[in-house]
């Protein structure tokens, strides 16, 4: 897919992934709308990628609100001519087991990590298909491969954006609009900083928690971004990034119901 000269929309452009990822299609020429809640991020990532040829929006977005999702594809359009990538990249964590989690921070998490994916991908899909070249790129994870403990919300969510994602690939084969989905390992972000946790925990034991997940996240955003946009390039419908994505996926295939006796052992190392 070529890239330069095309527009890309980017949620949860403000940091991480999504921020590297405005870098990598801003150095190939792409002009970007740039989506998040964060204001004061989107402004850092804009003034990274801002230049005299590229023309670079910032919107302010909140992908768990219905209504402004159905609004925003007029916003766009008063910015920009016309859409070819679709990021749907925001997205947030819980901690805690499933029996621990409410259930109002259980369907935040959904309404944004799944239902946000699938709401923009309806108010832009018609947009999508004016282009003679698009495509939908969805940010899953890891744990939309394998399931750990302590993660049913986040893993429900990215398991079906997986799903969501493969389906709708195979309903859109013969037109101008690809589909890719993304499974980032552990990638140096602040999305473990930032998750909610649910009341009643001990905070000493909280904090241990995070820096036990936060020794996982190894991996720079910007060779994350990178590997993601060179995926696009490349039309591939699955992008692995990192080397634990990899290993992780054959695993999950080696051994698809017992993997976790492996992978539990070796993530308490």
């Amino acid at each position: 897919m070529r890239l330069r000269d095309r527009t890309a929309l980017i949620t949860g452009a403000a940091s991480g992934i999504g921020r590297a990822i405005a870098v990598s299609l801003a150095r190939r020429g792409c002009h970007l709308a740039l989506a998040d809640v964060n204001e004061a991020g989107l402004a850092e990532t804009a003034s990274l990628v801002r230049s005299g040829s590229l023309l670079v929006t910032e919107h302010r977005l909140d992908v768990s609100d219905r209504d402004a999702i159905a609004k925003f594809p007029a916003e766009i359009a008063a910015a920009h001519p016309r859409v070819d990538l679709l990021v749907n990249n925001a997205g947030v964590a819980v901690g805690g087991t499933f029996e621990q989690v409410s259930e109002a921070d259980f369907d935040w998490l959904l309404s944004i990590n799944f239902f946000g994916v699938v709401r923009m991908t309806r108010s832009f899909l018609p947009v999508l298909k004016r282009s003679d070249d698009a495509r939908i790129v969805n940010l899953s994870s890891v744990f939309g491969l394998v399931a750990p403990p302590g993660q049913a919300a986040y893993v429900a969510s990215k398991f079906a954006v997986r799903g969501f994602s493969e389906s709708l690939r195979h309903e859109l084969e013969g037109t101008t609009v690809g589909v890719t989905v993304v499974h980032p390992g552990g990638v140096a972000t602040s999305i473990a900083k930032n998750a909610r946790v649910p009341g009643g925990h001990d905070a000493d034991e909280v904090e241990r928690r995070r820096a036990a997940f936060d020794k996982h996240l190894r991996l720079p955003a910007a060779l994350a971004g990178e590997t993601i946009v060179l995926g696009v390039e490349a039309r591939k419908p699955r992008v692995l990034v990192g080397k634990d994505a990899i290993a992780l996926s054959v695993v999950e295939r080696v051994a698809p119901v017992s993997y976790w006796k492996l992978l539990g052992r070796a993530m308490r190392d």
